[in-house]
């Protein structure tokens, strides 16, 4: 169900790597030594971390490590592919007050398949190629686990992504203790589990704990109050249950997982994973709150759609935010449907498409002209939905989403469309009531929605009683994520105890 999430492969011997594909080690040598290694007398640990190559992966780690270094907590060093990958992190870590982290490129073979000649998530057709890139990432082991031995000081802890189970297996074989990082909710989790357990409808005829054949509902055991029709869940493909298979030995096999979420959002299933569950689930977030603009970002040019966005509220306009994810390719029809919905529903809209070359139908970026505004390239989303003007977000749902709209106060209109993107959904809108639901015209997963559901939810977001209702909720909510990420907070307190806990120092 979860694409967001494990018989671990044997071990590969070093000296099988061809030469070209050898990381350079002298990196990760030479570059954590001009990171300031003591504080207060004492050594710092030196915590490698390891994210997937997805923006939405990656970018809560560069967080993290951005934290880690400003709080003088660890050195880090940070594991990428070359290119426009190393690129980003570097800028990423620049502009975060962590330009001292040291970043080691590990190039993907010449035959790397999916995804392997940009490096990253982002280079693959679509969503249906994700499980083969994940897998294809286990041809980076080599040159990971040359330059993770190598690492001077040694690692103290390794951080990285479920998806890259190798890499927690390469760890364990040299001793270093190791954290999952899972991009998706404790919620999400924790109903992912009890769905691994209990497989419901996976049995026709036959009912499991919690499963009605008669009305295709599951009644989660631990929640009764969670009900959830089958059709809701994302259909699963048997490379996607092998890949969740080993992702969740992996994160069973570590000293515990990182969740960008924070305690007092998730209190009653961060709470169930630590009893019933397991391995420790850190609630360190949320992550996007330990991001500042430098004064590097602060004296650049505004990009055309954060001048588009002031004018806005110069005028005194609200805004919606329209962003349907980066892996998800929506068929242009679908598109067009959106595009026709907006058009009719009579409110000032910023809207990043993807794929940039789509049509969105004859003349309407015309007819919108002054109150719409389409975007076709890559946008800080945090940026935009931090914006004064920006009143409303239609959202897929995926938790990084999810949680920056809730950081900064934003109700949503969630529509989703992958992974688990219907769970977070239900969370959303039911369990913290800071948006409504996009429904599709058949009330199946991933079916059509037609123009005229766009408009009413459009509408009701933004002007309706529902809309004034989860307004009110979100912007209480956005304190409470305010208070576990300042000083003494929750997560605060969960960052220090867990490099504390978890460190190995020399």
């Amino acid at each position: 169900m979860l694409q967001e999430e494990a018989q671990l492969p044997s071990t590969h011997e070093h000296e099988t790597t061809p030469p070209k594909h050898r990381p350079r080690k002298t990196m990760a040598v030479a570059a954590a030594p001009s990171q300031a290694l003591q504080q207060h007398g004492r050594e710092l640990p030196h915590v490698a971390i390891f994210p997937l190559m997805a923006k939405g992966h990656t970018i809560p780690l560069l967080d993290l490590a951005c934290l880690l270094r400003r709080r003088r907590l660890a050195a880090v060093t940070l594991f990428t592919t070359p290119g426009s990958n190393a690129a980003f992190v570097r800028a990423a870590l620049a502009r975060g007050g962590a330009g001292d982290a040291a970043v080691v490129e590990l190039p993907f073979p010449d035959n790397g398949g999916a995804g392997a000649a940009s490096g990253s998530v982002e280079g693959v057709a679509s969503a249906s190629y994700f499980t083969a890139f994940a897998e294809a990432t286990l041809l980076l082991r080599p040159p990971f686990e040359a330059a993770l031995a190598a690492m001077r000081p040694p690692a103290s802890l390794l951080v990285a992504d479920a998806f890259l189970y190798w890499a927690h297996a390469s760890a364990a074989a040299l001793g270093v203790p190791r954290l999952s990082f899972v991009g998706a909710s404790a919620f999400a989790h924790v109903v992912r589990e009890v769905c691994m357990r209990d497989k419901p409808g996976a049995t026709p005829h036959q009912n499991g704990p919690g499963y009605d054949a008669s009305t295709g509902t599951y009644t989660v055991p631990e929640f009764p109050h969670l009900r959830f029709k089958v059709a809701e869940f994302a259909p699963v493909s048997v490379p996607d249950i092998e890949l969740s298979i080993k992702v969740g030995v992996a994160i069973a096999a570590s000293h515990g997982m990182i969740v960008n979420t924070f305690h007092d959002l998730e209190s009653r299933y961060i709470d169930h994973w630590n009893r019933h569950i397991g391995p420790r689930a850190w609630p360190v977030g949320p992550l996007c709150l330990a991001r500042h603009s430098s004064s590097v970002d602060q004296a650049r040019v505004k990009p055309t759609w954060i001048q588009w966005l002031d004018e806005k509220a110069d005028d005194g306009r609200a805004v919606l935010y329209i962003a349907l994810g980066t892996l998800i390719a929506i068929p242009e029809v679908q598109l067009k449907e959106v595009a026709n919905g907006l058009d009719r529903a009579g409110v000032d809209f910023i809207w990043a498409v993807r794929p940039g070359d789509v049509d969105l139908g004859m003349g309407f970026e015309d007819r919108i002209k002054g109150r719409g505004k389409v975007v076709r390239d890559w946008v800080d989303q945090w940026e935009i939905l931090q914006h004064a003007s920006i009143r409303g977000f239609l959202t897929h749902g995926g938790w990084n989403s999810v949680l920056e709209s809730i950081t900064v106060g934003v109700p949503m209109a969630v529509w989703p469309m992958e992974f688990e993107q219907p769970v977070n959904a239900r969370f959303v809108v039911d369990e913290l009531k800071v948006g409504v639901r996009v429904h599709t015209n058949d009330g199946k997963f991933g079916s059509f929605v037609k123009s005229e559901e766009v408009t009413r939810v459009v509408r009701e977001l933004m002007f309706g009683e529902a809309g004034v209702a989860v307004s009110t909720s979100v912007k209480a909510t956005a304190a409470r994520a305010q208070l576990a990420m300042s000083e003494g907070g929750s997560s605060w307190k969960a960052v220090e105890e867990m490099i504390s806990d978890l460190c190995m120092t020399t």
